[in-house]
Parts: structure tokens; C-alpha cells; sequence
């Protein structure tokens, strides 16, 4: 069944790029109906406690405000906990906007001030008075980390005796290494605009990774019924996890909706985009141990993560450091310490970002203890199986990257010692870096409809939040089909389309591209199957692995000459369309394997002595991810991975006044990200690795692949370049300094 590629591997530009640079592009505050009406939230001022009153006198004597909705006159909405879980939820109680008079965290909506003009609803809610009765709360980790607990789900099991081997290790290292809460900031704040429909359905435009997961959501919360509700997010302005579950605005949207059978529209302000999920700050502690020749003899890992105190929001951490390493004797911990916040919520790698971070520095301590090159101690310790599982990998190109990157990069000219590389007032340093991430694969439908003029259009309920899925489904369809990319159209981010999971952790491509894939496969069958029975047909008695699809035609493959285009097969069969719907999930031949992406990166630092000013002046990240759908797309991935890296080694970190219990930089002014003078040069480089196994295109994802390992690898050049390492992130100057 093999296909002649003429679309996958190649740059193409995005197929939604002009409409997102042109304004065409609608996102879920963009969309406008008539009579449509705005709320704006109320949040709490306190971080635990209940609410005494709420005077809402003053906001409703204001011309044009409709309704101040607290959780004394709100409509009746399902009162269990389970009706407000989603998808992709952790274990406990799921937030519940305006259930009761219990504040669980600062900032919480406690009302919605519904008015004609955003603005005057805006200024309404400044005039909404709450009275608190406050209690004590806790919102330092270290203040609560002995009272950590462990989860349910456990990480990797023990593997040997790691605390003995450890004691009897040749060469030891011990260190803690911490991370402080980040939080998303994506371009597009979260927005619903839930429009009321004359016939009591409702239509709701959300900033959503997942409108199946928002609309099944609605209809638990609200008891609606399935078909009267749909949910739509074509396009979506950034996400990076803070859309993965239903945030607070679109409950708060859709009930004024329902209330005032008006259409309501709830856009949080860029300070509210801090009032819900973020990076849970950690606490890490490694202990490794090795012999005489820098060979691993003991790892041990633990993690202290911060959650909420009405969900256990766990991340994988520590599975890291027991997986990526030969070494007969592993002990990974990790404890979640509840406190009066949010509960935290998947950022962009999670976990993995942290995990790797200290691993990889704990590593590079190691290897300067042994002395030995920090690159050639992975290599010495290089593992050809997953060392959790002890499963083969269905492919792993990781020595490849070292190989690549470390070319590329000039790795052999760096003197070993610590300050001993200078470009005049600046310390030069050189640090590098594993990094690792699940090439996973959920369930997902999608459906293609093939029409009598040659056009296709392939649909699925997934997202794009911007890695291109419109694009890759495109390439994939076209490619199948043989078709120009310019006759195939992708549909999606509509709750009425075939079912797909919410888009993240880097499986989207392999999940509905396979999906993709499957339904153009059908319509191949159906199309051959018609050509056969031409008069006269080219094509008989050939079967699908004989003939090819390209140019718009099918061709025998042993004679190209003999062909028929897919317009004429259409027209001659009488056929107006062929649709075709498939489900595609991971095989079970690929279920038996460990299937992981895979890098190295290295980065080059300039540190000026007397001020500790830090500057990336150099990054080059080799990555192994399957087969490359887009390089254009992918390498725009990667590079937007690295720029996040250098932000969590230096710049990133959400403040919080332990007093009050409130964040302090809720705002783009003063939570720090890198800007342009930041961001100096980036090389990637797409090692080639072929995957037959993991899925029908080979593909492994690189969402978070270029995020991970890259904060370890500034630290460590940061550490080579002034010899003080600096376990702490952000790495700032003041650390530096002190």
C-alpha cells in the first residue's frame, strides 16, 4: 500500500498563515451577533476564607448593566464535583465558579457583572463590594513541603538497591535544585462567546484546546442535551496547556447566557490569566553515584510538587532520571504539598521541563566530579533500552544528536575548567544537555469527503494552537490522495466533527495525522474500485499496492503511462461524493515498544564579570522525532521550545506575597519572558530516524521536545562560565552576584 510522497518532508508555508496575518482569522472573542452582551468577572481578594456579603448595588444602578450574578442568585447548575470534571482533570474536587461562599485561593471569580458594553461592565465590577471573612493560609512550598504526601499513581518502580550503592559509589553528588510557579501568557487570553439560539441551543465560540472536551463539559454542568450544544474554536491564539481543560469564563458565559437567553460574551483580562492553572513550582533532590570510569552506579530522585487543596495535580518528574541512563539501581519519590492556590495545570513539557532540568544538571556536577567531558559521560552511560520498562525502543537516534550537535556546535575547542574561556569583559561558557520526551498516541476519528471535482475536505474535532495542524492534516491528506495542496481543505476545532482528544503533549500529529490517514485510506479503496470498473479501465485487475496516487491520478506502478485521473473516475462512476470516517488508534505492535523523541542541545553563554548580566549568544538543538511532516513548521516548534527554555533558565517566575497569599507580577510588565534582544542564534537540526512501528507516518511529535533539556544546558554553561552554580531558577544576577 505504499504511496509515492509528494507532499510529506517538504516546507510548505502554513495554509491558515494568510488568514492569521490578514485579520481573517476569527478567535473566540472575535465573533459577533446581534445584541450580544459582556460579562466581567469579579475576583477574590483573599486567598482562603468565605464570603461574608456581597453588595452589588452600586454595579447594577450603572446604566446598561443587565445582571450581577454571584453564588447567591446564580441559575441552578449541577452541584456535584464529578459533573465538573473534564478529560484531562486530575484526582480530587474540580473548581466550581460561584458554587458557594468558600474562597479556595486569590483571585477566584466570586461574581459577573453582565453588561451591554465590555467597558461599562468592566467599570461595574470595580464597584461590586465583597466582604471577606479571612483564614489563615499557606502559599510557600517550603513553608508546607515535610507535610508533602505521595499520590495514587506512583512513578517507576526501585530498580537494585540504590541507597547502597550509592553509599559504596567511587564518585558521589548530592544537590537540591528548585523551580518557582511560571505561568502560560499565551497572545490570546481566555475568551467564550456563548451565543443563545432562538430554539434554546446554544453555540459557544472558546479558547479551547479541546471544543469536545468544552462542549461535553457544558452539558454536564448545565444538563443540557448533547446535540443542543456546540462548541467551536477554529482558531486559537496560543494555549501551551492553559486550554486544555474548561476555564472558569466559559461556565461563567454560558450560564448569563442561559439566564438572560441573550448572547454573552467573557474575555479575562491579561490579571485574570494568572487566576487559574500555571507550572507548579518543585523542589528536587538527586543523589548520584558512580565509579572510577564515570559509569552510573545510583540514581536517586525525588520531587516535592506543589497542588491545590481540592486536586491532586501530579506531573511526571522524577521517571525521567530512571529512564534515560544505564544504571542497575534507581529509587525515584515524588509528594505533591497542597496549598491555598489554584491548582496547576499542564505547561508546555510538563514535567519533563522540570525533571530534565535537574537531572541534567545533576549530571553535569557529576561528570566534573569524575572528570570526565559532560558529553562523553552520557555517552559512557548511553542505554539502547528503556531503562523503567526494560523494552527496546522502536527507534532511538539520540547518539546521532550528540554526534550532530556537538559538530555544529564546535564542542571539542571547550577548555574543561570552569572561567577559563574569555571574550573580553565577558565569561564565555559552554554547557549541553539531554533531552527526552513520550512520543504518545491517543484515539482519534476523522472524516473524508472526496467530491466530484477532485476537491477533498478532511475534518476532525482537533485543535491548532498554532504547531500547524492545519497544515499537517493538509500534507497528509494531499499526500495520500496525491492531490495539490491547494485542492485539499482541513476542517476542525468543532464539537460536532469526528472525536479527537484535546490537542497537546506533542501526539497530535501522530493522532489525527494517523486518523487522516486512515480515512484516505478508505477513500483510495473506493476510488480504485470505481476506476476498475471503467470501460476499458488502465487499472484492471490491479489491486491498491500496484498502483500509485499522484498528480492528481492513479498510475499503475509498474507502467506510469497507464493512469486515470481521480476527476474522471469520479464523473464516470456518476459519483458526486466519496465519504469515508475512521477511527485509528496505536497498534498493538507498537504498544510492545517505548517510543520516545529525543536531543541534545548545547548552549553557548556570555557572562559579564563585573555586572552578571547573562546572554545566550548561541544555541544549536539536534533532535530525533520520526519522520519530519513540515521542516518549516517543526523547526518553528523547536525554536519556539528553546526561546521558552531560555526564558525558564533565566527570566520566568511568578511572585507571590506568602502575607497576602497574591501573586505580585500578574502582568506581561512584570513577569519577565525573553524579547527579541534576548534571543540571539538558534540552529536546529532534524536528525534523520525512521520509525516503522510507532505509527503509519513515522511520526513522533515535536511540540515540547525543544523545551526540555534546554534550561539544563544554559545552567550548566552558565556554571562553566563563572564556576558558581546556581541551583535556583530564574538564574539572575543577583544570584549570580551574591
Amino acid at each position: 500500500m505504499t504511496v509515492a510522497t509528494t507532499h510529506i518532508g517538504k516546507a510548505t508555508p502554513r495554509v491558515d498563515g494568510r488568514a492569521k496575518v490578514t485579520g481573517a482569522a476569527r478567535y473566540a472573542a472575535d465573533v459577533n451577533v446581534p445584541d450580544l452582551v459582556y460579562g466581567c468577572a469579579v475576583s477574590s481578594a483573599i486567598a482562603r476564607g468565605r464570603i461574608k456579603r456581597i453588595d452589588a448595588r452600586d454595579a447594577l444602578a450603572v446604566d446598561g448593566v443587565l445582571e450581577v450574578f454571584t453564588h447567591e442568585n446564580r441559575p441552578r447548575v449541577a452541584a456535584s464535583a464529578s459533573k465538573y470534571s473534564d478529560e484531562t482533570a486530575p484526582e480530587g474536587s474540580p473548581f466550581r465558579p460561584l458554587h458557594d461562599d468558600k474562597i479556595l485561593y486569590s483571585g477566584q471569580p466570586v461574581a459577573l457583572v453582565v453588561a451591554q458594553e465590555f467597558e461599562i461592565a468592566r467599570y461595574a465590577a470595580s464597584l461590586v463590594r465583597v466582604e471577606y471573612e479571612r483564614a489563615d493560609h499557606v502559599t510557600d512550598l517550603r513553608e508546607v513541603r515535610d507535610e508533602a504526601y505521595a499520590p495514587k499513581r506512583k512513578p517507576a518502580g526501585p530498580r537494585g538497591n540504590a541507597d547502597k550503592a550509592f553509599a559504596k559509589a567511587a564518585v558521589k553528588f548530592e544537590g537540591e535544585y528548585s523551580s518557582p510557579i511560571e505561568h502560560h501568557n499565551p497572545m490570546e487570553m481566555q475568551a467564550s462567546t456563548a451565543i443563545w439560539e432562538s430554539d434554546g441551543k446554544i453555540t459557544v465560540y472558546d479558547k479551547t484546546q479541546g471544543a469536545q472536551n468544552s462542549r461535553n463539559y457544558i452539558v454536564n454542568v448545565f444538563g443540557l442535551d448533547e446535540e443542543d450544544v456546540r462548541v467551536l474554536a477554529p482558531y486559537v491564539g496560543g494555549a501551551f496547556g492553559n486550554g486544555l481543560r474548561p476555564q472558569y469564563q466559559v461556565f461563567l458565559a454560558v450560564m448569563a447566557a442561559l439566564a438572560l437567553e441573550r448572547s454573552v460574551r467573557v474575555v479575562l483580562t491579561r490579571q485574570q490569566m494568572f487566576t487559574f492553572g500555571y507550572r507548579p513550582g518543585t523542589i528536587q533532590t538527586l543523589a548520584l553515584g558512580a565509579d572510577d570510569e564515570g559509569l552510573l552506579e545510583a540514581i536517586k530522585h525525588e520531587a516535592v510538587a506543589m497542588t491545590s487543596r481540592y486536586e491532586d495535580y501530579r506531573e511526571n518528574v522524577v521517571d525521567w532520571s530512571g529512564l534515560l541512563y544505564k544504571c542497575a539501581n534507581s529509587k525515584l519519590g515524588y509528594k505533591l504539598a497542597q496549598l491555598d492556590l489554584a491548582s496547576p495545570m499542564p505547561m508546555r513539557a510538563p514535567g519533563g521541563a522540570l525533571g530534565l532540568y535537574a537531572l541534567e544538571c545533576a549530571i553535569d556536577e557529576l561528570a566534573h566530579k569524575a572528570g570526565v567531558d559532560p558529553l562523553e559521560f552520557r555517552l559512557r552511560n548511553y542505554s539502547d533500552r528503556d531503562q523503567n520498562e526494560d523494552t527496546t525502543y522502536g527507534s532511538k537516534a539520540l547518539r546521532e544528536c550528540y554526534r550532530q550537535a556537538a559538530e555544529r556546535f564546535g564542542w571539542t575547542g571547550r577548555k574543561p575548567q570552569p572561567r577559563a574561556m574569555r571574550d573580553g569583559k565577558e565569561l564565555v561558557g559552554w554547557g549541553m544537555a539531554t533531552g527526552i520526551w513520550e512520543a504518545m498516541h491517543e484515539e482519534a476519528g476523522a472524516r473524508a469527503v472526496l467530491t466530484a471535482d477532485g476537491k477533498l475536505e478532511i475534518a476532525s474535532a482537533t485543535a491548532d494552537i498554532g504547531p500547524g495542524t492545519y497544515t499537517m492534516m493538509t500534507q497528509v491528506a494531499a499526500d495520500r490522495l496525491g492531490l495539490p495542496m491547494q485542492d485539499v481543505t482541513a476542517v476542525l476545532g468543532d464539537s460536532s466533527l469526528p472525536t479527537a482528544p484535546v490537542e497537546g503533549g506533542s501526539f497530535t500529529a501522530a493522532t489525527v495525522g494517523t486518523a487522516v490517514h486512515a480515512a484516505c485510506e478508505l477513500v483510495r479503496k473506493k476510488l480504485l474500485k470505481l476506476a476498475k470498473r471503467m470501460d476499458s479501465s488502465p487499472l484492471a485487475g490491479a489491486e491498491l499496492e500496484d498502483v500509485t496516487f499522484g498528480e492528481g491520478k492513479i498510475s499503475r506502478r509498474d507502467d506510469p503511462a497507464q493512469s486515470v485521473s481521480i476527476i474522471e473516475v469520479m464523473r464516470d462512476s456518476g459519483t458526486n461524493r466519496i465519504e469515508e470516517e475512521a477511527t485509528a488508534s496505536r497498534s498493538k505492535a507498537a504498544e510492545k515498544l517505548s517510543h520516545y523523541a529525543h536531543s541534545a542541545i548545547f548552549a553557548e553563554v556570555k557572562v559579564d564579570e563585573e555586572l552578571g548580566v547573562i546572554r545566550v549568544t548561541r544555541v544549536v538543538n539536534a533532535v530525533a522525532a520520526g519522520r519530519i511532516i513540515n521542516p518549516t513548521i517543526a523547526r518553528s516548534q523547536i525554536l519556539g521550545g528553546v526561546v521558552w527554555g531560555i526564558g525558564m533558565a533565566l527570566h520566568e517566575e511568578t511572585l507571590t506575597d506568602h502575607a497576602l497569599g497574591r501573586l505580585v507580577n500578574h502582568n506581561i510588565a512584570e513577569y519577565h519572558v525573553p524579547v527579541n534582544a534576548d534571543i540571539h542564534d538558534i540552529d536546529v537540526i532534524f536528525v534523520e530516524e525512521e520509525d516503522g512501528v510507532v505509527n503509519p507516518l513515522g511520526v513522533k511529535g515535536v511540540g515540547e521536545i525543544g523545551v526540555v533539556g534546554t534550561a539544563a544546558a544554559i545552567a550548566n554553561a552558565i556554571w562553566h562560565a563563572t564556576g558558581k552554580r546556581v541551583r535556583d531558577l530564574p538564574i539572575t544576577l543577583d544570584k549570580l552576584l551574591a
